[in-house]
């Protein structure tokens, strides 16, 4: 039995100053909160338009994609082949497949340009022959494109993980083409970046069309990706897909990471800049600007507790480090592991801000001990769903994977963010119930 009124918070949360490493936390039996505002494989496959996608598994498992595919309006995209006992025993998988995928493609108003077919553990369990599968349907089909992704839970702690693979069969369908010089991709986000943002406004200014799928609206037009010259990456999730690309279509890919570091985000702009010959903007006319606005911002706040969890940027350690280094009192990070690029900021933050609390979000204790036990008595500010969710607070910054924000320009848009957040309460319990936020498909 847990003690509510003095709670053993062992192996769910632990003081920086006392973490090992940057996976702090005990692992086993995991928690997941109701905060549900970031994507999954259906939302993000739904960026290639004009495609279709069918999910090969057990009924129990495709209840969860269902379910997305109806919230997202998107079912006239979306189909299933049900996996049953005798498939697996009988060991006809290859021809359940073949036929599941004819039959549907059959009864489809319009061929789809691609399809996405997604297997399972089981078909990896079992053996089954994928590319004798693929070769199949390419052969029956030889108008549609067929890519292989997965709704595999055992790949996330081996090989790729599901997120960074589907970010990296996004492109998988991009033809070679000859290169035009003065076209540049942004690769592998689930949310497009800000026109307002610094290496954006680099790239226009030097002349360049800029192309992100998110802005993809026909086929065409995503098949005219391949023919950028360069990919530029920023997410960490995004990274494959990147080298994939740079593999297969001989794009250069070039990562400038976000960041919260006014070095690494000069460093960034900096690489662009040679790989392209641009002109650099004004960086310490932007520095300034961030500046203020990070002052303006703090001195609203008034010392009020700030939590951040990891589902608002892959970088909540850094984040972190930029709000207490200009006066925000931040008290609190949520996320069951940091990305190796968050070592200075975690070292940083041990040695200089020793009692902020890192908490796990998906270990068991999170689920049973009441979110008022840990949530402050007074005004709390959170940056992410999560973070508002155990926090049980209404002034939220409802903002997933970085928001879009990049640079100077990014932190200056955050603070305003963190402004209306602190000034307007929301409504956490509805915002947070909804899946893939923002997902425009």
């Amino acid at each position: 039995m847990i003690d509510l009124r003095n709670p053993d918070w062992s192996g769910a949360c632990v003081k920086v100053k006392d973490a090992s490493s940057l996976t702090p936390y005990e692992y086993g039996v995991e928690y997941g909160s109701p905060a549900r505002g970031l994507w999954n494989i259906v939302h993000t496959g739904m960026l290639i338009p004009e495609s279709h996608q069918i999910f090969v598994c057990a009924q129990g498992c495709l209840r969860g994609v269902v379910l997305t595919a109806a919230e997202m309006g998107a079912m006239d995209r979306f189909s299933t082949v049900a996996v049953c006992e005798n498939n697996v025993l009988d060991g006809d998988m290859e021809s359940l497949i073949i036929d599941g995928v004819s039959d549907i493609l059959g009864k489809l108003p319009k061929l789809p340009k691609a399809v996405l077919i997604f297997t399972s553990c089981i078909h990896h369990f079992i053996g089954c022959d994928l590319d004798y599968v693929y070769a199949q349907l390419r052969g029956k089909f030889p108008d549609v494109e067929f890519s292989d992704c997965y709704m595999n839970p055992i790949m996330r702690k081996t090989r790729t993980a599901p997120d960074p693979k589907m970010r990296e069969q996004l492109y998988s369908f991009l033809k070679k083409r000859p290169f035009d010089k003065k076209s540049v991709n942004i690769i592998g986000n689930n949310y497009p970046t800000a026109e307002s943002g610094d290496f954006v406004k680099m790239l226009r200014a030097g002349g360049f069309d800029v192309k992100d799928i998110c802005s993809c609206s026909t086929w065409e037009e995503y098949q005219q990706m391949a023919a950028s010259c360069l990919n530029v990456t920023y997410h960490p999730a995004a990274v494959v897909a990147g080298k994939t690309l740079e593999q297969r279509l001989g794009q250069k890919h070039l990562h400038i990471p976000l960041s919260y570091d006014y070095d690494e985000i000069k460093a960034g702009l900096g690489k662009l800049a040679e790989a392209l010959e641009l002109e650099l903007p004004d960086l310490p006319k932007l520095e300034a600007r961030a500046e203020e606005e990070l002052a303006k911002t703090a001195e609203l706040l008034s010392g009020i507790p700030v939590a951040i969890d990891y589902t608002s940027t892959p970088r909540p350690l850094g984040l972190a480090k930029l709000l207490l280094t200009h006066g925000f009192n931040v008290v609190s990070v949520y996320g069951d592991t940091f990305i190796a690029e968050e070592q200075p900021a975690f070292d940083w933050l041990k040695a200089n801000a020793g009692e902020l609390d890192l908490f796990a979000t998906i270990h068991p204790k999170m689920g049973v001990l009441p979110r008022a036990i840990h949530a402050r008595p007074q005004k709390l500010l959170a940056i992410g769903q999560k973070a508002a969710y155990f926090t049980n607070t209404n002034y939220l910054v409802n903002m997933l994977e970085g928001g879009g924000l990049y640079g100077f320009d990014g932190i200056m848009r955050l603070c305003g963010l963190i402004r209306d957040g602190f000034l307007h309460e929301k409504d956490t319990k509805s915002i947070i119930q909804v899946k893939g936020w923002g997902c425009c498909c």
